[in-house]
């Protein structure tokens, strides 16, 4: 049961995140209302939860070479992951469209601050 708990918490924790993402970058676009949140609060968990742990284990080396700062780019990557998979999938018109790749690197490090920030008041 308290798994079912946290795994919710952090699905609601992304969809705020993604909600005041779009709220701080004008020139990030969305669409989709409210599923648009559900669908992203959930895949961005996912992401968060299985994909970006092998990812961080194979950029070892670059995020020391970095220290730390690789981390930012791997959030990039998942929210274009992310983006392309609201293209596939199209659900509810849902969709985000980041201008060029320095707005998905602003983009990754508002969503890790305010993803950091949420999690700190729900502790």
């Amino acid at each position: 049961m308290m798994f079912l708990m946290r795994v919710a918490m952090e699905f609601g924790v992304n969809a705020l995140s993604l909600y005041f993402l779009t709220l701080a970058m004008e020139t990030v676009k969305y669409g989709g209302g409210i599923s648009f949140f559900i669908v992203g609060g959930v895949f961005m968990g996912f992401l968060n939860f299985f994909v970006k742990p092998i990812i961080k284990i194979f950029s070892l080396p670059f995020i020391f070479l970095t220290g730390g700062l690789f981390l930012i780019v791997i959030n990039a990557v998942l929210l274009w992951l992310f983006a392309q998979f609201l293209i596939i999938v199209q659900i509810n018109g849902a969709f985000i469209a980041f201008p060029d790749f320095l707005s998905y690197l602003l983009g990754a490090v508002i969503f890790g601050v305010l993803n950091w920030v949420f999690h700190l008041l729900i502790k």
